[in-house]
């Protein structure tokens, strides 16, 4: 039998545990699907892949496991909401409400919350050796595996605060950590540029690309496309990626859920709705220009808000009579 709920939230990091929290409060039965993607975690997402969160209100400073656990916790302690480890592989808009398949079961749910998020963005197929080194050298998740590379020479490849928040992670490990970014100057906040300029491990290369990995059985050193230090060959014994992420929004996409060019859900950002009725998103899937747990949070408690509100007030019933 088809199981029903009010509110079906497709992903389970921190915005989507958190929107359950918020939809059991208005109680709406809700479920949580989560899956791991990459190295990425089924419960919890990419915020569990973050060494130190120190902007999330009420904490001075904890890890980012520890945060979305304690967020998880937080969900599960309310009994109309079920978190399960699948994968949507489809979903289908009904008469009433939406039908989403897993490859164990079938799900009813009167409304859905995309909080799918992201997934780490690879370097350019034109880089050599860049799949063939992939896990032998090349990472995409500092706090995953920097322990390997203790006492080792390793680079950064990206100039955000994602980045610098990796290298200074990094440096707890490595001997030395160069940061490697194409633009004239890397862009971490304000806080992470003073730890980066004072952190004597770490050393940056601006106005730089890497254009092939090379090793044997392992990385041992990258070409630049420019010479540093008099030569373009730079000795390195790991690389790690932090280019940016790339939105998981191909079933939002099949449903016909309008996204922009980037493709990322359009969302009404007063109240998380998409284009289709019963249909909302938030976190890093989204359009928002501000991506952070504690932005998603909100949005995604205010999807769930959104969806008791289409519910309660039977838009959801004259919506699909009127169909």
């Amino acid at each position: 039998m088809t199981k029903i709920y009010d509110f079906i939230i497709l992903g389970a990091g921190g915005t989507g545990l958190a929107a359950a929290m918020y939809a059991a409060r208005l109680g709406l039965k809700t479920l949580v699907l989560g899956f791991s993607h990459g190295t990425e975690f089924p419960i919890g997402g990419v915020i569990t892949t973050t060494n130190v969160v120190e902007n999330y209100p009420g904490f001075i400073r904890l890890t980012g496991q520890e945060l979305a656990k304690k967020i998880a916790e937080h969900a599960k302690s309310y009994d109309l909401v079920t978190i399960k480890e699948e994968k949507a592989e489809s979903i289908k808009k009904l008469k009433e409400g939406f039908s989403i398949e897993t490859k164990k079961e079938t799900y009813h749910g009167k409304t859905i919350l995309f909080a799918t998020g992201t997934k780490w963005r690879k370097l350019p197929e034109n880089v050599k050796g860049n799949r063939e080194f992939e896990n032998k050298g090349i990472s995409y998740c500092a706090i995953c595996d920097g322990p390997l590379f203790k006492n080792k020479t390793i680079a950064v490849v990206g100039g955000s605060d994602s980045a610098a928040k990796d290298a200074l992670l990094l440096s707890e490990h490595a001997k030395k950590v160069y940061i490697i970014y194409r633009g004239n100057e890397i862009h971490p906040e304000p806080i992470n540029m003073e730890r980066i300029k004072k952190n004597k491990k770490i050393e940056v290369i601006n106005n730089t690309n890497v254009v092939e990995i090379k090793g044997d059985e392992l990385m041992n050193s990258v070409v630049l496309d420019k010479p540093y230090n008099g030569k373009k060959s730079l000795d390195l014994e790991g690389l790690f990626v932090a280019i940016g992420h790339i939105a998981l929004s191909d079933l939002a996409k099949s449903l016909g859920v309008h996204l922009t060019k980037e493709g990322e859900i359009k969302i009404n950002h007063m109240t998380s709705e998409t284009n289709i009725p019963g249909v909302y998103a938030a976190g890093d899937v989204s359009d928002k220009q501000f991506k952070q747990l504690i932005t998603g949070v909100a949005d995604g408690c205010t999807a769930a808000y959104s969806a008791y509100e289409y519910i309660n007030k039977k838009v959801y019933k004259q919506h699909f009579q009127e169909n």
